[in-house]
């Protein structure tokens, strides 16, 4: 393994998507290397019209040492300063150029050779052949041509897409949605879905651990979701019908939200609904513990066919019953999950499986198990040891090794 540039689309926090537990095994695989891990930018420009002192004093006066997450300490986070808006061309360009030196600098302090650039955001492309890499691997964990956005940007976003899956010395993807989307612009084009940390969910399914101060309160049978809230991604009015045909439990909403104000006043009038706002990664499965039955009631969307759910492994990690809408990954696994079609067959689904078969939770468990992060790592070492064997390095990558040794 190579000392890496891990670029993501989310700071290093509580919150664990995909990122953090792939750079966690890495890391974990390689502690004599390190991991430069590149969250979001300090934006200047915006912090300035929102009259935020403190990310403007950040950007003036950064840190003299990296710092490192817990547990991580060959883990070391940067946020790049952004100084002026990315909707002015030449703005974009010139927040690139310094993103391009701040990165490069603190390669050189933390001593990183030929390191493997790994990119998770399309608009990473301007760093490849730029940072003195090894090689290349773009991972994409969805289609974000897709959400609702300016068409300028959209249009960007495709082309930055489209030339980084050509550049890449390697194209990860999540899903067989993405697959079929990526395969007619790189014949370097790997699938590693999403994955879990399965051991961390066995309390959950043993009824272990202790009550979670959110948890107090809830009536039973509790129906939760764990994720973020999003109006492209969970179907509200089916929350709303849920609650109701179940008026004597709980329907829990775990998870950061990102709904409009009215959105959150319909769901907060309803008087079994709970939405607890973010929960930390370590404290996701002592709330699991309270639920009875999971659900997922995913909008079936391009969006979401393009998702490989975090949530699908985590909650057959539980051993928890799950009822789904007929979304991606979840009609993977039809013997162990509910899948219903509509509100009356999501209801139905969810009485059954408060009166499931005793031996599918064990059944959920062995499956989990085949799908852990350890897993996932090991089949990318085999995706990626081409790309970092030396003496070679990436093909991509030679001109920027040259550009920053010269």
């Amino acid at each position: 393994m190579r000392d890496m540039i891990f670029v993501a689309m989310e700071n290093w926090d509580g919150m664990w998507r995909r990122n953090q537990p792939l750079a966690m095994e890495f890391a974990r695989r390689a502690p004599d290397h390190r991991i430069l891990f590149v969250g979001l930018a300090q934006d200047v420009s915006h912090a300035l019209r929102k009259g935020r002192l403190g990310t403007l004093l950040r950007a003036i006066f950064p840190p003299k040492e990296l710092t490192s997450p817990p547990g991580a300490p060959n883990i070391f986070l940067l946020n790049p300063v952004k100084w002026l808006p990315n909707t002015l061309r030449w703005g974009r360009a010139f927040n690139r150029w310094v993103e391009q030196r701040q990165i490069r600098a603190a390669c050189r302090r933390l001593g990183l050779q030929q390191p493997l650039l790994w990119m998770n955001p399309h608009y990473a492309l301007h760093l490849v052949g730029k940072v003195g890499e090894c090689g290349a691997v773009y991972d994409i964990g969805d289609d974000w041509t897709e959400p609702d956005q300016k068409e300028w940007l959209r249009q960007l976003v495709i082309a930055e897409d489209a030339e980084l899956c050509r550049k890449a010395d390697a194209v990860i993807v999540v899903s067989e949605k993405l697959q079929q989307m990526k395969r007619p612009l790189t014949d370097r084009l790997y699938r590693v879905p999403n994955g879990v940390y399965a051991d961390r969910y066995a309390g959950v399914a043993e009824r272990s651990l202790p009550p979670h101060p959110l948890t107090a309160g809830w009536a039973h049978p509790v129906l939760g979701y764990t994720g973020t809230l999003h109006a492209g991604r969970v179907d509200i009015d089916l929350i709303i019908r849920l609650a109701r045909r179940f008026p004597e439990g709980t329907v829990a909403l775990v998870g950061p939200g990102e709904l409009e104000a009215d959105t959150v006043r319909r769901l907060a009038a309803e008087p079994n609904i709970r939405l607890t706002g973010p929960v930390p990664f370590n404290e996701v499965p002592q709330v699991m513990a309270a639920f009875d039955v999971c659900i997922v009631p995913h909008l079936v969307t391009a969006f979401t066919e393009s998702l490989s759910p975090l949530k699908l492994y985590e909650y057959l990690a539980s051993g928890l019953p799950t009822v789904s809408t007929p979304v991606s990954g979840f009609r993977d696994f039809p013997e162990l999950v509910y899948l219903a079609e509509d509100d009356a067959a999501f209801e139905s689904a969810a009485r059954a499986a408060l009166a499931e078969a005793a031996d599918l939770p064990e059944r959920r468990r062995r499956t989990a198990e085949q799908h852990t992060w350890q897993a996932r790592v090991d089949e990318i070492e085999r995706i990626i040891a081409p790309v970092t064997a030396a003496p070679d390095i990436g093909t991509h990558a030679r001109e920027g090794v040259r550009q920053w040794t010269s």
